[in-house]
């Protein structure tokens, strides 16, 4: 299996990726860059679309069974956008303190409703926290908690029979799951899925001796037999992790900082990568120059296919 550059042009925090049936592009975002992106994969062009603020996560919508636009996290809420490049109007407010807190990792679940996590930037107490938000049958939007305990909420996904959901607390290097049922959207049963050792004493990025470390898990995405793919940011690798916990592969990534992977094509057996770049030290960017570009790789087995919000 060998990594392609899919996107050269390099995001500061690439994130997000999904592949949009209807469309066949890519979509993610660049957070810092305040951009949506998507990618025509038979031309090679690549759109940007502004935001007044940070994105942290992004997803298909769908009203009444047709495709229409996105729904998007931003720093201080969620909004619906109708149309590439539209308005966005506010389905509701963030509850938390915008000026220390920031959605991060979302997508809809397997029903259509929109999940999103979100992320504690001082990094020192663990009070980001999982919320879903449901519009379907005209319910009035309403940000609903689902866990918290975290510090950078991460690696949301489901299983392939939509009974397990996954969640990451990246600060942790602790990968999290729950019975889920689908119905209601209640979790139960929470336990340990993966945990990883923490940084070595005296790590730090870019130095030329530094001790191996393997990094921390962020973004996912799940195949149709329920592995489940994370990237390990600072770790320069992506794992293969099966339902039952076993690391099934360990693949190396032409970027130090891998941020989160999703399938896409029409056959979905083509893996999409997303990296970053922003703030990591000049030494470690000069050993990977295509930090912050996209990559994609042909794998066996497809995944499953991206969920949309549904209004």
């Amino acid at each position: 299996m060998t990594w392609q550059t899919e996107v050269a042009q390099a995001c500061g925090l690439g994130e997000s990726p999904f592949w949009h049936p209807d469309e066949q592009m890519l979509y993610w975002i660049d957070i810092p860059g305040r951009q949506i992106q998507r990618l025509n994969v038979f031309t090679g062009s690549v759109q940007s679309w502004g935001m007044p603020m940070e994105p942290g996560s992004i997803a298909p919508a769908s009203t009444k069974g047709e495709a229409s636009g996105l729904v998007i996290a931003l720093r201080d809420g969620m909004y619906r956008a109708h149309q590439w490049g539209g308005d966005l109007q506010q389905l509701v407010a963030a509850s938390h303190d915008t000026h220390t807190t920031r959605f991060n990792d979302g997508k809809a679940d397997p029903c259509g409703r929109f999940w999103a996590g979100t992320m504690y930037e001082p990094r020192d107490v663990a009070s980001a926290q999982l919320f879903s938000l449901d519009v379907r049958n005209g319910q009035a939007p309403e940000l609903v908690l689902k866990a918290g305990g975290a510090t950078i909420a991460n690696g949301l996904a489901w299983s392939p029979d939509a009974a397990t959901v996954y969640w990451t607390d990246t600060t942790s290097h602790t990968i999290r799951a729950w019975d889920w049922d689908e119905e209601s959207g209640a979790m139960s049963r929470e336990r340990i899925f993966m945990q990883f050792p923490g940084k070595p004493a005296g790590w730090q990025a870019g130095m030329p001796d530094m001790p191996v470390y393997g990094g921390r898990p962020d973004g996912a995405a799940v195949d149709v037999q329920g592995n489940y793919y994370v990237a390990m940011y600072e770790g320069g690798r992506l794992l293969k992790i099966s339902p039952a916990g076993e690391v099934l592969a360990d693949i190396a990534v032409p970027a130090r900082c891998p941020t989160m992977p999703c399938f896409g094509g029409s056959d979905l057996k083509t893996l999409y990568l997303t990296t970053a770049r922003h703030g990591r030290p000049e030494a470690e960017l000069q050993a990977w120059p295509d930090s912050g570009c996209v990559f994609s790789m042909r794998v066996e087995v497809p995944g499953l296919p991206v969920n949309f919000f549904l209004d």
